[in-house]
């Protein structure tokens, strides 16, 4: 079946508002529109519940009750246990808590591999562990493609490294990395493993249970949710690493990389996501019975639907002599983010566009290793141009009209 897209546009406020009106929304990987489910939780928190969670009266039970529905929900959507699963204040945060406990569990000599094909946070916290003697090896991209090949990893895998750290797709390249694959090697080699997802979930919630790594994060503000940071943590791992919370937390898996209080009405309103997944797949007749079930219909149901948007887009870009189109030019590649290094600065042409309505950016988008990588200027940057499965089919044409004008 295919997307209703009609139906999905209902489920967002912002496609009603006036101020919106005429514009293609095209910078969907800084952050997603919010999905009525979503609001509508997080508006009866504030009315009715905006108390301390977990007491015996009924406001109290009922916003304890809530938090732990989304966590429940969210761990089953992402096919892990639900003390698997924590929220923090973003993913950004999430990821240095989890480096200050690899810094206290990793000795002196070992070693963690980054990439330079993420975004700054799944990069920079992990590249600081070398204050601590710990080795930082770099997984390369290839310059022209930005590609992350596999021979490149093993190359850098020996009995020293602890972690490996890389993106489920860059948020410029767009490339979707084989997360299976690589875990697989990684561990082959006895070393954990740490995604990104930030840049893919968008676009799918994945079964991160099926796919195997040992911590997979993303912000749930580029899920249609509020602005928290999702982070799984594997039980093995989990309990092995250091506790970052209170101590008196420590025996608490999904309290232990949370050392600040959580934002309870934003916990409690991620609860909408599960919501929104539940409404996509019954609307279009999804007879699965279990979460995760009905969680991969939906993620084919976007896919499907983004993948047959993108192509037209991939294909008008990659014909200009003026235009550098980074990753690969095939829509089942890669995520819906565009990211176009032009012959001038990029921050003038997104302005350019919104003359036509478009909302696009233009910069590094903290990204500038992976730009550096690929021999492009940080500081002129990229026109970074990015959807998801509720944009229509008019925007796109919208957004080649306007491209055809500016570029």
């Amino acid at each position: 079946m295919a997307l209703d897209i009609g139906f999905v546009r209902k489920q967002f406020p912002a496609f009603s508002e006036k101020a919106l009106h005429g514009q293609a929304f095209f910078e969907n990987a800084g952050g997603s529109f919010t999905c009525q489910p979503v609001i509508d939780r997080l508006t009866r928190f504030y009315i009715q519940r905006k108390v301390q969670p977990y007491a015996p009266y009924e406001a109290s039970r009922l916003a304890g009750a809530e938090m732990d529905e989304a966590r429940i929900r969210m761990a089953a959507i992402l096919g892990v246990e639900t003390d698997e699963l924590s929220f923090g204040p973003s993913t950004s945060q999430n990821t240095y808590v989890l480096a200050q406990a690899f810094r206290q569990w990793v000795q002196t000599g070992e070693a963690i591999i980054v990439t330079n094909q993420d975004h700054e946070a799944n990069s920079g916290p992990w590249r600081r562990l070398a204050e601590a003697g710990i080795e930082i090896r770099e997984w390369k991209i290839d310059p022209d493609t930005g590609h992350l090949n596999t021979d490149d990893l093993e190359n850098l895998l020996d009995e020293k490294v602890r972690l490996v750290c890389f993106p489920h797709c860059s948020n410029v390249v767009g490339e979707i990395n084989s997360v299976t694959e690589i875990t697989a090697i990684a561990h082959a080699a006895g070393a954990f493993v740490c995604v990104d997802g930030v840049s893919y979930a968008p676009h799918g919630f994945p079964n991160v249970g099926e796919l195997g790594p040992d911590i997979y994060l993303f912000s749930s503000y580029k899920t249609y949710g509020p602005h928290q940071g999702v982070m799984v943590i594997r039980r093995n791992l989990g309990q092995m690493l250091p506790n970052q919370g209170h101590y008196f937390n420590g025996d608490v898996l999904y309290k232990r990389f949370t050392p600040a209080g959580p934002d309870h009405a934003q916990v409690a309103a991620s609860a909408g996501m599960a919501d929104y997944v539940d409404l996509l797949a019954a609307h279009h007749g999804c007879d699965a019975t279990g979460p995760t079930q009905r969680a991969a219909f939906v993620h084919d149901l976007m896919r499907d639907y983004e993948v047959e948007l993108l192509q037209p887009l991939l294909d008008a870009v990659a014909d200009r002599n003026s235009v550098r189109l980074l990753g690969p030019d095939k829509a089942e590649l890669r995520a819906p983010t565009v990211a176009l290094a032009l012959n001038r600065p990029a921050e003038p042409v997104a302005a350019e566009l919104a003359k036509y309505g478009v909302m696009a950016g233009g910069g590094d988008f903290y990204a500038v290793r992976a730009l550096q990588g690929m021999g492009i200027d940080p500081n002129q940057g990229v026109l970074r141009l990015s959807f998801t499965h509720y944009t229509a089919k008019s925007e796109i044409d919208q957004l080649l009209q306007a491209l055809d004008r500016v570029l």
